[in-house]
């Protein structure tokens, strides 16, 4: 299956519902919003009026989103339709991606893992990476003590930094959440491979040609293969019959035939892969 066909397969995304006048107020809002928090960030004053001005077009441009949004559901589009339309779909999968980091915290907090009602069987990958992220998330908390320190004196600076520092640690947190609630799946024939909010991969078994256990810690970049590294290493190679669509983050297809993952343990992923493989095809030679 090729690239081409794989883009005639997809449903074709809804356009975006931009009019020169709204796409011109987002551009215009998040400008002045970027120059503002320049002029904060570098001590320039900012005019009253600038101020003003840039705090009226915020209101005038949430309202113009509400008006369309209202529009797109009178004409009996769902609030998923609605939203598909109105927001550009690099943005929207930003914040799609944003909200399941977001929500892996409350699920790692609960420990309700996601996709795993009827797995036949689970397998955990992101145990090596814990000392990474627990690590930088550790440096993250003293560079904010550090630079509340330096910027005690200025509040509306000292204000951003922390907002943005307090963002990079629940983020990192979430990276790692994300990955405990979304091991690797193998249920219905299928092998689900993933890693983190951002890559979930359906291999159907019989697409399977070989895997071997191989531990790699250096990978170089080549088309038609996948390297899902955690810590910086792989530890599966799985090799396909045919390609699989692993698409990238902003949605545009990859064929891939080569997919190296890890597995907190190995063997237990590679044992059952052979023995689901080997079931399914004495059923199928039973049944013919």
């Amino acid at each position: 299956m090729t690239t081409s066909e794989i883009r005639t397969l997809r449903p074709e995304p809804a356009t975006p519902a931009r009019g020169r006048v709204l796409r011109t107020l987002r551009v215009t809002v998040l400008s002045a919003q970027l120059a503002s928090l320049a002029c904060l960030l570098g001590a320039v004053p900012v005019p009253g009026a600038a101020l003003l001005g840039g705090g009226l077009l915020l209101p005038v441009l949430l309202g113009s989103e509400a008006l369309v949004w209202r529009r797109l559901r009178r004409r009996g589009l769902s609030r998923r339709e609605a939203f598909a339309r109105l927001v550009p779909e690099r943005a929207r999968r930003c914040v799609v991606h944003e909200a399941r980091i977001m929500a892996s915290l409350a699920r790692w907090a609960v420990r309700r893992p996601y996709g795993v009602d009827r797995a036949d069987a689970v397998f955990p990958h992101a145990r090596d990476q814990a000392a990474l992220i627990f690590g930088l998330a550790f440096a993250c908390v003293i560079e904010t003590l550090a630079m509340s320190y330096l910027l005690a004196d200025r509040p509306v600076v000292h204000s951003v930094f922390l907002v943005v520092d307090i963002y990079t640690v629940l983020f990192l947190f979430g990276l790692h959440a994300a990955a405990v609630t979304r091991p690797h799946v193998l249920a219905d024939g299928v092998l689900r491979v993933r890693r983190a909010a951002h890559v979930d991969i359906r291999v159907p078994l019989d697409r399977i040609a070989s895997i071997r256990r191989e531990t790699r810690f250096t990978h170089d970049r080549k088309d038609g293969e996948l390297n899902l590294t955690v810590g910086a290493q792989t530890s599966l190679t799985l090799d396909l019959t045919e390609p699989v669509d692993a698409p990238q983050f902003f949605g545009a297809p990859r064929l891939v035939r080569v997919i190296r993952l890890h597995a907190d343990d190995p063997k237990a992923l590679h044992d059952a892969v052979i023995r689901a493989r080997t079931a399914s095809a004495r059923g199928t030679a039973a049944s013919g």
